[in-house]
């Protein structure tokens, strides 16, 4: 830990020059980097279904069409950290507590999430008015390796801090929102708003097997589908099935493939 660094950033976060919605994300990054080593840093804003907002990064141009541009392009509905922020679920989190039992085998993640070549990430969540949460991830890269405990349970000690300065930096994201939807809408985008609904009703399938399908998805086992669904195991099997039937398909891949597509 760099105290002298720590106490120059502190003293920037306080009184009538805190930073503001320009400054915010270095500002972030500046307090981060006195604290542990991390390879990269990103920013998005969640409001429901809509594409999350890049309020700050760190990437070059080309891990910027990765991590934010490929992801914003409907990847990140079968995010967990899109997911844990619809709940929301505050405080600081490491992905693998928030990510399904089988997310690391998902085809979400083979065929996207590698792509990012990531060890770990860890966000912090803070839940603003209007149904936006903020994440604000730190990642290490496979070579870097992940965060040791004592480095996560500083980060969970500096929460505080940071949930103060995405209050006060970023006070009006709703408005952010609406001017990205109407914008989307104006240029005829047909994904101004990506619906996961709208996906599963153009491809007929039922409420149940749009349910299943969508857990499938993210990661998770028919187990875990059918513990949090209420029903056996055997049920969850034969909806998969149906589905795969009713789409011409065989394989994960497949379905993640129209999936997206769909999205637009």
């Amino acid at each position: 830990m760099d105290l002298e660094a720590l106490f120059k950033v502190m003293g920037r976060l306080v009184g009538a020059g805190a930073p503001g919605e320009d400054a915010a994300g270095p500002a972030f990054h500046e307090l981060m980097k006195s604290l542990l080593r991390f390879d990269y840093i990103v920013v998005f804003a969640y409001r429901g279904q809509e594409r999350p907002i890049d309020l700050y990064s760190t990437f070059t141009a080309e891990e910027h069409v990765v991590f934010v541009s490929m992801y914003q392009a409907g990847p990140y509905l079968l995010d967990p950290f899109y997911r844990a922020a619809q709940q929301p679920k505050p405080g600081v989190w490491r992905m693998r507590e928030l990510a399904p039992d089988r997310f690391f085998s998902s085809e979400y993640f083979r065929s996207y999430y590698t792509q990012t070549g990531l060890a770990e990430e860890i966000g912090f969540f803070v839940a603003l008015d209007n149904g936006i949460t903020v994440v604000l991830s730190l990642m290490r890269r496979e070579q870097s390796g992940v965060f040791s405990a004592a480095e996560f349970a500083l980060l969970k000690k500096a929460e505080p801090v940071v949930a103060a300065l995405v209050r006060h930096a970023w006070p009006d994201l709703g408005r952010r929102f609406d001017l990205a939807f109407a914008k989307r809408g104006r240029s005829g985008h047909k994904a101004a708003q990506p619906s996961t609904d709208r996906v599963w009703r153009d491809l007929n399938l039922t409420d149940r097997e749009a349910a299943i399908v969508e857990l499938v998805l993210q990661g998770h086992s028919s187990e875990s589908i059918g513990l949090r669904l209420g029903i056996s195991t055997g049920t969850v099997k034969v909806h998969r099935r149906n589905v795969y039937r009713k789409l011409g398909i065989s394989s994960q891949t497949q379905l993640l493939s129209i999936y997206l597509k769909s999205l637009g």
